[in-house]
Formats: C-alpha cells, sequence, structure tokens
C-alpha cells in the first residue's frame, strides 16, 4: 500500500478561495495546508499539493474538483473553504468513491452529507452561539433575542438554528429572525427595523463584511445588552474595527495555548510560531483548523496503513484524539464531529477573552 514514503508522492487536491470575497478566510485556510504539507516533506514524507482557486465561487469549486478527481487523480482530497462551495463539491466526491476532508465548511447541511464520505474537523455551524443565550440571560437577564442573519446558503440558516434552540431552552421570551440579502447596503435602515423589539441579545450571522457593516453601526446598539456575531471570532474583526469591536461576542473553534499537550502532532504554540514565522502573520482558527485537518488525515492514512478510501474511513470513524485544534471524535453514524467543541470569546482591551465553556462565569 502506498503511504508518505512510498516511491510515488501521495498527492493532495485543495480547491481554494485565494480570490473573491472569501479571499481573507481561503488565504488562512491554504497557508495552513501548505504548512502542514511542509511539514510532512521536512519529515520525510512524499506529498504533493495541487492547490485551485474557487475565485469565492461554489460552482467554480465543483470544477475545480472534477478536476482534481479526473484529471489530477488525487488521493486525498481536501475541502474547500465556505459551506457554499463544500456541499457544491461533496456529493461530486460521494460520487467518485473519495472522502472529502473538511476543514471549512461548518454548514449542517454538509454535516447532512457526511455519511457519504464527508469526514469533518470543525463543529457544525448549528453549534457556534448556541450557548450564547444562555450566557446573556446569566449576565443581563436577557429575555428578547434578534437574529439577523443572511438568506443565501445554508452556514447562517445553521447559526440562526442553533441560537433559536438555544434561545428556547434557557427560556427566553421572544425569538426572532430577521433574513438579509448578502452584501448589506443599508445597515442603519436595516438596523433600524430590526430593532424594533428593542432586543437585549442582537446576533449577526452573515459574510465578514456583513458582520462588520453592522457592527460599525455600534451607537444603534448601545441599548443591547449582548451583541454577538460570526465575524467576532476572528483576529481580522478586531484589526477591520478597532474599538468598535470591544464587548462583541463570538465564536471560535479555536484558540492558541489552549492545547499544549495534543495526542498527535505539535502543540498549539508551535503552531502558532512556525506559521507566524513562514508567513509573517499569526494564524486565526481558519488556518489551524486547515491544518489540523492534514493532522487527521496522516493519523488515518497511520492506522489504516493505506490510502484507499474505505480504510481511511473507517480509521476516521474509530479516531479519538487530540490535535492542537482540540477534539477530534466523530458520530460513527452520521459522521458529525462530536469531539471538538466551540468557544465564545469577548473582544476586551483589543484581545480575544476565552469565555468559559459552560457559558456561564
Amino acid at each position: 500500500m502506498r503511504t508518505w514514503h512510498t516511491h510515488e508522492p501521495v498527492v493532495a487536491g485543495v480547491s481554494v478561495s485565494v480570490s473573491g470575497p472569501l479571499r481573507r478566510q481561503g488565504q488562512d485556510a491554504y497557508d495552513g495546508i501548505r504548512l502542514w504539507v511542509d511539514h510532512v516533506v521536512s519529515a520525510g514524507g512524499r506529498l504533493r499539493l495541487v492547490a485551485l482557486d474557487d475565485v469565492s465561487s461554489a460552482s467554480r469549486a465543483r470544477a475545480n474538483v472534477t478536476r482534481l478527481l479526473t484529471e489530477e487523480r488525487v488521493d486525498l482530497l481536501l475541502g474547500p473553504y465556505g459551506s457554499g462551495s463544500t456541499l457544491a463539491v461533496a456529493h461530486l466526491a460521494a460520487a467518485h468513491g473519495k472522502i472529502l476532508w473538511n476543514h471549512g465548511g461548518a454548514s449542517d447541511a454538509v454535516i447532512a452529507v457526511g455519511s457519504a464520505g464527508v469526514v469533518s474537523v470543525l463543529s457544525p455551524a448549528s453549534d457556534y452561539l448556541r450557548d450564547l443565550p444562555r450566557l446573556a440571560r446569566h449576565r443581563t437577564g436577557a429575555q428578547r433575542v434578534v437574529i439577523l442573519y443572511a438568506e443565501r446558503g445554508t452556514f447562517a440558516s445553521s447559526v440562526r438554528r442553533g441560537v433559536e434552540e438555544g434561545a428556547r431552552t434557557a427560556g427566553f421570551d421572544r425569538v426572532r429572525a430577521v433574513a438579509f440579502d448578502t452584501p448589506i447596503h443599508d445597515a442603519k435602515a436595516f438596523l433600524d427595523a430590526a430593532l424594533a423589539d428593542s432586543p437585549d441579545l442582537l446576533v449577526v450571522a452573515g459574510r465578514f463584511e456583513d458582520d462588520a457593516a453592522i457592527i460599525r453601526e455600534r451607537r444603534m446598539l448601545e441599548t443591547v445588552g449582548t451583541v454577538a456575531c460570526v465575524a467576532a471570532g476572528a483576529e481580522a474583526f478586531h484589526r477591520e474595527l478597532g474599538v468598535l469591536a470591544e464587548g462583541v461576542i463570538g465564536p471560535s473553534q479555536w484558540e492558541p495555548h489552549l492545547y499544549e499537550r495534543p495526542s498527535i502532532g505539535p502543540p498549539s504554540a508551535w503552531f502558532g510560531s512556525e506559521f507566524q514565522r513562514v508567513f509573517q502573520r499569526d494564524p486565526g482558527y481558519v488556518a489551524a483548523q486547515a491544518y489540523a485537518m492534514g493532522l487527521i488525515v496522516g493519523e488515518c492514512m497511520r492506522r489504516a496503513d493505506s490510502l484507499e478510501d474505505r480504510a481511511l474511513l473507517a480509521a476516521a470513524r474509530e479516531l479519538d484524539t487530540t490535535t492542537l485544534y482540540g477534539g477530534f471524535r466523530l458520530d460513527p453514524g452520521t459522521l458529525r464531529q462530536v469531539g471538538h467543541k466551540i468557544l465564545l470569546v469577548e473582544w476586551r482591551d483589543g484581545r480575544k477573552h476565552p469565555l468559559p465553556p459552560t457559558g456561564i462565569a
């Protein structure tokens, strides 16, 4: 069986957004993958990466993956960044009998096709802010939540559903969801209408630029006790918004220095310093989850002693471990990621502060 150390190199393929609206996150994912490839090679492994830009387009991602499967005949197929693109290629990968190693598609719709051969390292989107209503209720006695979410695609809808379920469990009196078209062109007018119910918890789930556009109208949010958005989990959020980011809560798949004794791969601090050395910037969780996906692929190859997809999938189903990214364990039937846990973080004094896992300080 072929492995890292056979004569012919293992070929990994990825369609990734290094241009277009998702280029910020896509570049982080791509750099995380490249760092993993470099480390495999420096350790003596034979691994070659074929990367194609999908310009943040789901249709281009599908065309790229078709090429990777039929022309490049890749051994390993790494998923794109973004739930729309990941969902677009998931069934295509399954039709070719290939595992889609998913590091960038958090939508629950992606998880729903998991049993067809999608192995996800990241937590599903419905878990992103599920614990937030309980936290807001504990902190401020919040009873009314308004969720602003992008109508296009499935990711934001998954986040919305998780918040709705969390709010009902926490005993909220009013739960209201308002959809918007992306990109938002008049954030002030949209927000004015959305705040008519005087919510004490406001959640925004759109693209990075949508979230930022809403938070820029921070003066309108002074009466809202707790403000949260998906983009607040990224380092770029504070770089983009500065002082306006203060006090905003977001979900993070990973934060540096939390996992210093993983079962496989390097510790979190080592990854951070190595990423900074190579790319001259600190990694965000998108880069960490892409790198961690590579570690999981390598561990499945080691356990299966094979590149055959059925053997790799069987190994993934049985794997219960930790990486610098946190826990990895799949529900063996659905392949839903259940080992990894989302962190809630809050911006204070220009830094992200992880909140207690229970959501209650």
